[in-house]
């Protein structure tokens, strides 16, 4: 159970978003990302001249196909390349209370730290923690009015797919990104048993059994983590581990960055940890940092596979020299 700020580009879009108790996303590698990234069952806010509009729970996604010209959105044309984008990926939403509220609240400092240090709206989501969601869950009121159901023609449906090869096709293949390989790993890691070795694994067996969250693209003065681990519910201070994720080779660049969120978080922050695909020796000799690398067990990633697929297959192991500790990834139901 996530909880996410999806970005609105328009007011108009906004309307029609409420209207028909409905979020899409374009077709393009960050609408299949965030398409991908969130679940039914998790929570979404709308945000939009920023507010904070609406809670809401995901009932269904679905991504539609040829979608080009199906209501609600109008498709947009991008002016420098004449490119046409229009909204295939769908999330069908359960209001459940109706709220309007500035960003600038206290009880939104975390999404709107965010906000700031990015610089604006440039990615479509935000995700947020779950301290931003139970303050959420306890504004506004209880919403009581009535959704209009969207009356779509008949439609047939797809599932999105990634692959390491520059042979795409959106909104149907897409070429496998640093993106998306973060958002497996953070969905790996929010899995209570895999963490727990995780934690294990990294030398942080003492916080095994309690409460962490996983969050994605956490905003510093000196960049972003690409992945927050968290106490859910601090108790006098909240002990946090940072995580770095490159789909290449890592580099001492690589290392330089997470020495300074290290520097930056201070002493809450208890471990880092950098996952790539190969480490060269010398970063290997590095001390004070894990380094964890990643493969997909059976899969050849020039093929297209699902989210999913992905997701079943990932495996993180310890890259130091002489040690091969795999973490078995647990499947979630359904797959």
């Amino acid at each position: 159970m996530q909880y996410f700020f999806i970005a609105i580009s328009t007011r108009e879009n906004l309307e029609l978003c409420k209207k028909y108790a409905l979020a899409g996303f374009p077709s393009t590698l960050n609408g299949a990302w965030t398409y991908s990234e969130i679940d039914e069952g998790d929570f979404i806010t709308f945000l939009y001249g920023a507010r904070a509009h609406n809670l809401y729970k995901v009932r269904k996604k679905e991504a539609i196909a040829d979608a080009e010209n199906l209501p609600p959105w109008e498709p947009l044309r991008f002016r420098m390349t004449g490119k046409r984008v229009y909204f295939p990926f769908r999330l069908y939403l359960e209001p459940l209370r109706e709220l309007e509220e500035p960003i600038a609240r206290p009880e939104f400092y975390y999404i709107a730290e965010n906000l700031l240090k990015r610089g604006g709206y440039e990615k479509t989501h935000f995700q947020a923690d779950q301290t931003t969601l139970q303050n959420v869950s306890q504004m506004g009121k209880v919403f009581r009015g009535d959704i209009v159901r969207l009356a779509l023609p008949s439609y047939k449906t797809f599932t999105p797919r990634f692959l390491r090869a520059r042979k795409v096709g959106p909104p149907y293949i897409y070429q496998f990104r640093e993106v998306i390989l973060q958002s497996l790993i953070r969905k790996y890691l929010s899995r209570e048993e895999v963490l727990k070795e995780f934690l294990e694994l990294v030398g942080l067996g003492e916080l095994v059994g309690i409460e962490m969250e996983a969050l994605g693209e956490k905003a510093l003065a000196e960049g972003h983590v690409d992945i927050l681990l968290k106490e859910t519910r601090s108790r006098g201070r909240t002990r946090q581990v940072i995580i770095e994720v490159k789909l290449g080779e890592a580099s001492k660049t690589d290392m330089e960055q997470l020495r300074r969120y290290l520097i930056e978080i201070g002493e809450e922050c208890i471990a880092a940890a950098l996952i790539a695909s190969k480490f060269p020796k010398r970063v290997l000799g590095e001390r004070g940092i894990y380094f964890l690398g990643f493969r997909f067990k059976g899969l050849d990633l020039k093929k297209p596979y699902t989210f999913e697929q992905l997701l079943s297959a990932v495996q993180i192991f310890r890259a130091e020299e002489g040690n091969s500790s795999l973490l078995s990834f647990i499947p979630p139901a359904g797959i």
